[in-house]
């Protein structure tokens, strides 16, 4: 009897390949200037070289290509911040602002895919609550960190963290996407040193007591 065993392997070897494809071809689109609304399944499919059909075996529609577009977007701004921590060996100020730099530059490679992001959240609600979920990852993190250095002292007992971390996600969000939609490569270091500025000498480091501003 004939073994089975790699037909399903191959299957999906060639879906995750095809999968890939389409990614890819779409990456290009939005990197050539294209609006994501502009873009029909038709175009996507044509460069992808498939078929309509094919295109819909794989992914249900635009959205779905957008959101799976950005999950590896977002993969590699979690592995940025997770591995910062205030006291750790590239902790402070600089530390932070060598933080804020790798994602604003990691941003700005994928700057068309956050241009779509941008777009399709205002008025598709997928999208606008997978980006939410998504900053509320670095709201978890932030307000986590800001309990915890709070706790051992290091952050004035004043500080609200998870009212702070709203804050600092929140307004360092808006910030970098400026930054990468609408500035200059020259001006993000100057942005990141900023950013990293308010927030731990405003925040992770605020002087506190009756002596404080």
């Amino acid at each position: 009897m004939p073994s089975t065993t790699r037909r399903p392997s191959a299957a999906a070897d060639r879906r995750a390949a095809l999968e890939k494809r389409i990614l890819g071809v779409i990456g290009d689109l939005l990197g050539s200037g294209a609006g994501y609304t502009e873009l029909s399944v038709e175009q996507i499919a044509n460069a992808a070289g498939i078929s309509r059909s094919t295109f819909y075996l794989y992914f249900r529609d635009k959205v779905d290509v957008l959101l799976r577009l950005s999950n590896a977007l977002k993969t590699e701004s979690y592995a940025i911040v997770d591995a910062w921590h205030p006291s750790g060996p590239d902790g402070g100020a600089d530390g932070l602002a060598r933080v804020y730099l790798r994602i604003i530059t990691h941003y700005r490679r994928h700057a068309a895919l956050l241009a779509a992001i941008n777009e399709v959240a205002a008025y598709d609600p997928a999208v606008r609550e997978a980006w939410t979920a998504h900053q509320d990852h670095f709201t978890r993190k932030t307000e986590a960190l800001l309990a915890e250095e709070r706790q051992a002292g290091r952050t004035p007992a004043d500080v609200d963290p998870l009212l702070a971390a709203r804050l600092i996600v929140t307004g360092g969000a808006q910030v970098i996407a400026r930054q990468v939609l609408d500035g200059d490569t020259a001006g993000d270091a100057a942005v990141a040193r900023e950013l990293a500025a308010c927030y731990w000498y405003g925040v992770y480091r605020r002087p506190s007591g009756p002596d404080a501003g």
